[in-house]
């Protein structure tokens, strides 16, 4: 957050956005762009589920999803592009999902969002990678967050102690990520 970066002696603005406001977002890149001389890296995180059977899901709930997991990713590279072609340097790192690449029941909105994040990733690093631009996906599973942590009654957020302990089970390290495991992964692929 703000307050703990500039805590811990380093700077930060911060610049709210609709991601799902197209012009919103080239004028967000445009005006990072113009107040730093440049635009070296893009990183796309925002995600969102509406997770439901695929015979329940509504046209809205995966319209919703591949609108913000995937369609923002699009339009937010699209603008960074410009800027980090005239730099001769940039560097492009999306969050993605290991139910991108394996499915997930419930999820068919978010895996199918996120399967395609990684094909639009591969081809971004294809058609940019001999400018300078390098493009990565990082497909994490579960990561300790509120949305992971066991739901206690009357919570909206949380998983249920027995599937959270059945999930930990079929992990290799026998506990689920951490933040810090994906920060520094972006970490390394920005640098």
């Amino acid at each position: 957050t703000e307050t703990a970066i500039k805590a811990a002696g380093g700077s930060c603005e911060v610049r709210p956005c609709d991601l799902a406001d197209h012009a919103a977002v080239q004028a967000l890149v445009d005006g990072v762009a113009e107040t730093h001389g440049r635009l070296d890296i893009l990183v796309n995180n925002a995600g969102i589920t509406r997770d439901t059977l695929l015979l329940r899901m509504t046209d809205e709930q995966w319209d919703e999803v591949i609108n913000v997991n995937l369609r923002s990713i699009f339009v937010s590279c699209r603008a960074a592009i410009r800027p980090m072609m005239r730099g001769k340097f940039g560097r492009i790192v999306n969050i993605g999902s290991v139910s991108g690449l394996s499915g997930n029941a419930g999820q068919a909105n978010y895996a199918a969002a996120k399967a395609g994040l990684v094909g639009f990733t591969k081809t971004v690093a294809k058609e940019m990678g001999a400018k300078g631009i390098t493009a990565n996906v990082i497909a994490p599973g579960f990561i300790e967050t509120r949305l992971t942590a066991v739901k206690a009654k009357g919570q909206d957020l949380g998983i249920p102690a027995d599937v959270r302990d059945s999930i930990r089970g079929t992990i290799s390290l026998g506990r689920f990520g951490r933040p810090s495991d994906i920060a520094a992964a972006t970490a390394f692929l920005a640098s």
